[in-house]
């Protein structure tokens, strides 16, 4: 009987039968897809590498860009913010040349306490206790829409101080992630009191007029610390849309709304705010 001859543990090369011919076209087809899967591991390895440095490298680069503006805010008055530049272009592109922007920055102990008091009132009343997010508000606004009421906003203080400093208006799925992801750092880095000086200095009060500073100017001509609580609730009912309502010149709707913030002022209590 004929002893097999073997080539390094591969197919005895020297039986011709068929059924020895069709094992060795078997077992180079698998040496060829195994040789084919080494290959191609070894060739691709390195760009694995390179996509997972650069991903990280993107990632690093997205976290300094992002958060390195937030914790400087912590301290620094912001110079300007999206929503002014984005006005700002508007206005220069439909050719309105009168238009100019007023803001000027107001520290926190130069606001009327009535002011403070009174956006939170109309805004976010459950500022100082939710930490970014008000999801009770947020489950009435999508019931009252189910029940075929129109979509309203449910957004804290906290993340319209990350829209109007980062982001750009108008809605979509984007944007509100960008949003939740911006508020999520402004609640970690600053405190309470921050974070309401900071909106009471964005806000966009008329057309053109950022912050207390200038709208207290501009509409009553006296200082934000001079601002009676009946002129804060005015302010503070024309913050969902400014430039159709005037505080200056208040509509009937206008004087209705100032009159329930004025109620909640007095439901919240002038001591509602002192935790901040």
């Amino acid at each position: 009987m004929a002893v097999p001859v073997l080539n390094n543990g591969g197919p005895d090369i020297t039986d011709r039968s068929p059924d020895a011919e069709q094992g060795r076209r078997r077992w180079f087809e698998t040496a060829r897809t195994v040789a084919a899967g080494l290959w191609a591991i070894e060739w691709s390895a390195p760009p694995l590498r390179r996509s997972a440095t650069i991903a990280r490298r993107v990632l690093w680069i997205f976290l300094i860009v992002t958060i390195g503006p937030v914790v400087i805010m912590r301290w620094v008055p912001p110079p300007t913010t999206a929503f002014m530049v984005e006005r700002r272009v508007s206005a220069r592109l439909e050719g309105r040349d009168d238009w100019r922007l007023r803001h000027q920055w107001v520290d926190f102990e130069e606001i009327a306490p009535s002011t403070q008091l009174a956006v939170v009132a109309a805004e976010d009343q459950r500022f100082p206790t939710h930490r970014g997010f008000d999801f009770d508000a947020i489950e009435n606004a999508w019931a009252e829409y189910q029940d075929g009421e129109r979509l309203r906003g449910a957004s804290t203080i906290s993340q319209q101080v990350a829209k109007n400093l980062f982001l750009w208006s108008g809605g979509g799925f984007l944007r509100k992630g960008f949003e939740a992801y911006f508020a999520t750092l402004i609640e970690i880095l600053w405190p309470k009191r921050r974070i309401l000086e900071v909106y009471l200095n964005v806000a966009e009060f008329g057309d053109g007029v950022f912050g207390v500073g200038a709208a207290s100017e501009t509409f009553f001509g006296k200082s934000p610390r001079e601002l009676t609580s009946y002129q804060s609730a005015l302010l503070a009912t024309v913050l969902p849309s400014p430039t159709r309502m005037h505080p200056d010149r208040p509509s009937s709707y206008v004087e209705q709304r100032a009159c329930e913030i004025l109620d909640f002022m007095d439901n919240l209590g002038p001591y509602y705010l002192g935790r901040l």
